[in-house]
């Protein structure tokens, strides 16, 4: 079998405006990167949200992922060759995992979005314009402090982190400031990976180039000698910040292998911060298209919670249906096999671990919409194993199951799944919030989460969330909403509890408020802003030769 990069080189593109063509977008709002890549000058007022929205989710992964993103392009092609009018919305990737262990973002096998190799780097250089416009408000926090500080502001209560899209677990504590009086006032600072950045999320849920300079002068930055908040606004320097987003806010342009039109914008990580693509992308798949298919990072207690409750408040229209990915090899981790023996049979295991899909499933029904399960199909897995877990979707879990194909297949292994996707999101079930989100306490919210999304019974704060807790109240934001920052490998917050525990407590260290990004993150357990590589990062397996020629990028 081939390499997804050899894949990709092999593919034949369109040219990006024969995909505008298609979508209807005018040569006036296309801003052309190359042949095959562009941005699109879309404007949330010119939204109309006409399509259907699928979203899809997964179970608790495997280190490697289930295969998320490759069904949810797969799912597009074979929508596509029902001759229906797809857009997808995706994420970018980062360079941390892209260079670390899981890989980057762009599906797999004949499920891929491409120029993959542009896309897995720098792409049109968002992420790159995001790191710069984070730290320039880092040097400009420190530069205030150095000449004179007139806003008093405490060093030592400074909450604003410098960012790099590494992994780098290095940097996770550092002392900036050494050096002498002309290098600035020494103090404790550290670095988050750019995709954990509020600037991130703030990109993400911006609707448009006012909305977001408007967020940024929000940003909780810190705190002066005498507790008082201070703001971005306080600085004057949303202006310029803005300035150098001005062209990351638009959403990019590319297709699929079968030149289906893919809106990839904006990539927060699901365990660390909201993880879903920009609102703007999504708004503009449901635009042009007549299905917007997004899918929402790490398993459903992830990345679709937050969807459903940080997103669709903002994007102003829900699911029409809900997929969660499933794979026989997660399901056999979570039953307790070991995670090195996951390709060899073991049907105990798998019966053991399809307790994990139950809980993905019915917390994804407690928000009222059609919830279908995608069984990702692997070259490993048993005719044994893949029947048993088609027999229980449809028999123990009461749920639309099917087969999907398409990292082998492309579209065409995904034809059965897209016609129960049509057939589902004709519904028109009412969808039903998981909190009540203008009147619930912080940690009412935090607890419908843990109990309703997670199985788990309660949440427990330590004494510096606490005291956290009780300054966010006092200063009146005590009704934001949550965005819980949480191991993705298993519903509690610790990475070993796999399956479906039951009764378990949540344990919240910190609570940062993200005053731009509209939420609340509450870190728990065991949770790193700034991931580490691996013994073996993918990084040893990349090379490129004299003809520019990429090799193993997956």
């Amino acid at each position: 079998m081939k390499s997804d990069v050899e894949i990709s080189q092999e593919a034949k593109m369109a040219p990006i405006t024969t995909i505008t063509e298609r979508l209807g977008i005018s040569d006036d709002d296309l801003e052309q990167y190359g042949k095959y890549k562009a941005k699109v000058n879309f404007k949330s007022e010119n939204a109309h949200n006409k399509g259907k929205l699928i979203l899809v989710t997964s179970i608790n992964p495997t280190a490697a992922g289930e295969g998320k993103t490759t069904v949810t392009i797969g799912l597009g092609d074979a929508l596509t060759a029902l001759h229906k009018k797809v857009a997808l919305a995706l994420r970018e990737p980062s360079l941390g995992p892209v260079m670390g262990m899981k890989g980057g973002a762009t599906g797999g096998g004949y499920a891929q979005v491409v120029p993959m190799e542009d896309i897995n780097l720098h792409f049109t250089g968002d992420f790159d314009a995001l790191t710069e416009a984070h730290n320039t408000l880092s040097a400009l926090i420190d530069n205030h402090i150095q000449h004179g500080n007139q806003l008093n502001i405490d060093p030592r209560q400074i909450t604003w982190k410098r960012v790099l899209d590494v992994n780098d677990r290095e940097l996770r504590q550092v002392v900036v400031g050494l050096g002498g009086r002309t290098s600035g006032v020494p103090r404790q600072d550290g670095f988050d990976i750019t995709v954990a950045s509020e600037l991130m999320a703030i990109l993400c849920l911006s609707t448009s180039l006012q909305d977001l300079k408007k967020r940024i002068s929000k940003i909780l930055i810190g705190y002066t000698y005498d507790r008082k908040p201070v703001y971005v606004s306080d600085l004057h320097v949303e202006g310029a910040l803005t300035l150098l987003l001005k062209d990351a806010i638009k959403p990019n342009l590319v297709q699929t292998l079968e030149q289906t039109p893919a809106f990839i914008h904006g990539g927060p990580f699901a365990n660390i911060a909201h993880g879903c693509n920009s609102i703007l992308a999504t708004q503009a798949a449901l635009t042009y298209g007549d299905y917007a298919i997004t899918e929402a990072g790490f398993g459903s207690d992830l990345g679709a919670e937050k969807f459903m409750d940080i997103v669709t408040p903002r994007l102003d229209k829900v699911p029409d249906c809900v997929v969660v990915v499933a794979t026989v090899r997660a399901l056999k981790l979570n039953g307790g096999a070991d995670k090195h023996h996951l390709d060899t049979e073991d049907l105990t295991a798998l019966k053991k671990g399809v307790v994990n899909l139950k809980r993905h499933v019915e917390g994804m029904q407690q928000y009222g919409k059609p919830v279908i399960v995608a069984i990702n199909k692997f070259a490993s897995d048993s005719e044994s194993e893949l029947s048993y877990l088609s027999n229980y979707v449809s028999t123990q879990l009461g749920v639309t199951g099917e087969m999907i194909n398409s990292w082998a297949e492309g579209g065409k292994g995904g034809i059965e799944l897209a016609k129960k996707v049509i057939a589902a999101s004709e519904n028109t079930d009412e969808f039903h919030e998981l909190y009540d989100h203008q009147n619930s306490t912080i940690m009412e919210k935090m607890h419908a989460i843990v109990t309703k999304i997670y199985g788990g019974a309660n949440v427990e704060l330590s004494t510096k969330a606490k005291n956290q807790l009780k300054r966010i109240e006092k200063l009146g934001y005590g009704n934001l909403p949550v965005c819980m920052a949480k191991t993705q490998y298993s519903f509690t917050d610790n990475v070993k509890e796999l399956g479906a525990p039951e009764n378990f407590t949540i344990h919240v260290s910190d609570l940062q408020l993200k005053l731009g990004a509209g939420f609340v993150v509450a870190l728990t357990g065991k949770i790193l802003t700034m991931p580490g590589l691996p013994s073996h990062p993918a990084a040893l397996n990349m090379d490129i030769d004299e003809n520019g020629r990429i090799t193993g990028l997956f």
